[in-house]
């Protein structure tokens, strides 16, 4: 058994069955390894930002690390703005990096690179495996190590010839660490500012967006009339119809401290302390409100849910005193397609159980309220900001969740980056809907242009504009092998929407939107 064959199976033993991977020559030997280790799930990408979104995705649906096989410098190069997403979600994902041979580093070979300063802004935990010896419970630390908690990129960097020489075989999982219980004093200091009656906002994140943690906020908030917040974009909110509703914090600036003005106290748990996304002219960073104090019930890798439930029976609140949204859906729309009747029809349709993936930015902006009373369903969004997300995030979801339907609501600019992820979606048969929402700009980049105080002429304007030339999705997809229609109107939409959920397999709808909202 050479080294590759025992990291494969070292892998699988701990749990981590599936890799996303864009080899290259470096990680040859790797890729020979799966014949032997056949429990590997091996999925292929065009693009390396592709396969590190869909690790991205399998961990967010799975609970669980994937694997992300990547070539080289240059490969983790191309792959860090989803890397950087999956760090700001706290994902757990085992990136494992190709390197050149570990005698050959001496010669400064063209693809030679410092892999480990490339990593470091994106990973939690970093290592080499420069020897036989230590490369499967190299692999092992890996595993463990993505679990954190919080979960995180753990990056192991994989010489070519430890992957060929000749191994003493796999080891066993290594111990991985389970989320920190809160201590009694922060739980009755909380309990404390519950009951002072003042105005109390509780602002939720990671695992209390699910559905127990949930209940949990629901029970203290009905019970100590506080608010309830979701943060802005949460890597995975399970929402809908039988579940507590929440509004999440708004993304612009203005509206956030709207959302947030006359708190006396904000409770984190598990998110951080709001912040603008940017520096604006004359608009905070900061937007907790002046007189306002900001307590920390549970930390990132704390067990966030624990402390709510225990926090609740603490302060006496009923088990039934949860309010659960009762179902609701919009009428069909018809006439004019535009970001209202698009979010009517996805709110008529929406399927129990399916997976959301959110990257529709503006033109998306009414879909939340349409789908609140839908069926109960998960909700992915983009935790790091950074575009492109969406198409291979949808692509790991629905790899880890077979049997169930996932929705990929897509904006034009955004779908570019990773378009890629189609081809992966037709290859490994996935059960994926991409929904271009296409209004032939970066509409969000028109907005900011405002709110930053430029003032922009043609030649900056020309920038944010998408038509010259126009983007022809339906082409595009078609030419990746999937199933493509455009909708221009509500009805076209409605009903190509309502073939697409009930026809297995990847579907494109092009929903040609105004320019403008």
């Amino acid at each position: 058994m050479n080294g590759a064959q025992a990291l494969i199976r070292t892998l699988v033993d701990a749990g981590v069955d599936t890799c996303f991977m864009n080899p290259g020559t470096s990680e040859m030997h790797f890729v020979a390894a799966l014949d032997e280790v056949p429990e590997m799930h091996s999925v292929l990408a065009l693009f390396e930002g592709v396969a590190t979104g869909a690790a991205d995705g399998y961990a967010r649906m799975a609970g669980r690390p994937a694997a992300v096989l990547l070539h080289l410098g240059p490969g983790l190069g191309n792959g860090l703005a989803n890397l950087h997403n999956a760090r700001r979600g706290y994902t757990p994902i085992v990136n494992i990096v190709g390197d050149h041979a570990t005698y050959h580093a001496q010669y400064d070979a063209p693809l030679q690179s410092d892999i480990e300063s490339i990593a470091r802004g994106v990973s939690g935990w970093i290592r080499s495996a420069d020897s036989t010896a230590t490369l499967q419970s190299d692999a092992a630390d890996a595993v463990a190590a993505s679990f954190g908690p919080p979960g995180q990129v753990a990056t192991l960097i994989l010489p070519a010839d430890v992957c060929w020489l000749e191994s003493d075989g796999p080891v066993p999982a290594a111990t991985v660490t389970t989320p920190r219980p809160v201590e009694q004093s922060t739980l009755e200091q909380i309990l404390q500012v519950l009951k002072s009656g003042e105005p109390t906002a509780i602002l939720l994140a990671g695992s209390s967006l699910m559905e127990s943690g949930l209940v949990a906020a629901s029970r203290i908030s009905e019970t100590a009339q506080v608010r309830l917040i979701a943060e802005t974009f949460p890597p995975r909110l399970q929402r809908g119809a039988g579940l507590p509703a929440l509004d999440r914090l708004m993304y612009l600036a203005e509206f956030a401290q709207m959302q947030l003005d006359g708190l006396k106290h904000l409770i984190l748990v598990g998110a951080a302390s709001p912040v603008s996304f940017f520096a604006y002219p004359e608009i905070a960073s900061d937007l907790v409100p002046q007189g306002c104090t900001v307590h920390v019930l549970a930390q990132p890798g704390d067990d966030s849910t624990g402390a709510l439930e225990t926090l609740a029976d603490m302060l006496g609140a009923p088990a039934d005193a949860a309010v659960l949204a009762a179902p609701s859906r919009p009428e069909k729309p018809s006439g004019v397609l535009n970001a209202e009747s698009f979010a009517a029809a996805i709110g008529a349709l929406l399927p129990e159980d399916v997976i959301v993936v959110d990257e529709g930015n503006t033109a998306g902006l009414f879909v939340a309220g349409f789908t609140a009373g839908a069926p109960r369903h998960d909700w992915l969004c983009l935790p790091g900001g950074a575009i492109g997300f969406g198409m291979p995030v949808a692509t790991g979801a629905a790899v880890a969740s077979p049997g169930r339907k996932v929705l990929n609501l897509e904006a034009d600019g955004s779908a570019m980056y990773t378009f890629q992820a189609l081809w992966t979606q037709v290859r490994e048969g996935l059960d994926v809907i991409t929904v271009i929402l296409n209004n032939q700009s970066y509409a969000i980049l028109n907005l900011e242009l405002s709110r930053v105080g430029a003032h922009p002429g043609p030649k900056a304007l020309e920038m944010l504009d998408l038509t010259n030339p126009r983007l022809d999705f339906v082409a595009l997809a078609q030419g990746l092998g999937v199933a493509a229609t455009r909708a221009t109107t509500a009805e076209e939409f409605h009903d190509q929407l309502e073939v697409a959920f009930a026809t297995p397999g990847p579907h494109l709808i092009e929903a040609i939107l105004p320019p403008t909202l």
